[in-house]
């Protein structure tokens, strides 16, 4: 619509009502990267059951547009901040600011709770996901290996997000 400044989605925080249909939602998503990851995601094994003992137990926020959830962050406190996994947005949304307003929304979520840092972990093939963080401020810090594999597959990226000093 011209001269619409809003964006087309909006986020609120996930619900355990929720849990179906974020899980369906990342296992959809992580079953859509190309070329397939080896060894597989766990994600592809969330289930409502794993979704809502996470949002119990930590949290997250979703992204809605036309009455219908086209994105999820999942979070935890864990390793000294918060640590956001499980980021999904459904594919006719990707490259729409979606998976920014999720991560940036985590972060918000961090400072609320007085919490340093926030921190992601990503595979090392995913190129276009570690460049994201990277332009939302993340390093990579922790390089680690999958069990099997003689080589790194994935590495932590974290974001400070308060002066330690303070």
């Amino acid at each position: 619509m011209a001269g619409m400044t809003a964006s087309p989605f909006f986020l609120r925080p996930i619900a355990g009502a929720d849990a179906a249909f974020v899980a369906a939602l990342i296992r959809t998503s992580f079953a859509s990267i190309t070329p397939p990851l080896v060894p597989p995601p766990s994600a592809l094994g969330e289930t409502e059951a794993s979704v809502a003992a996470t949002i119990a137990a930590g949290g997250g926020v979703v992204a809605e547009a036309d009455g219908g959830i086209i994105g999820a962050l999942l979070w935890s406190e864990r390793d000294g901040g918060l640590y956001l996994g499980r980021l999904s947005v459904d594919q006719n949304w990707r490259r729409a600011g979606v998976a920014q307003a999720l991560v940036r929304h985590g972060e918000a979520e961090a400072r609320l709770r007085g919490l340093p840092l926030a921190h992601v972990g990503v595979r090392l093939v995913l190129a276009g996901n570690r460049a994201l963080f990277a332009r939302l401020g993340y390093c990579e810090t922790d390089l680690h290996t999958h069990e099997g594999f003689s080589a790194p597959t994935w590495v932590t990226m974290e974001k400070r997000l308060v002066d330690p000093g303070l």
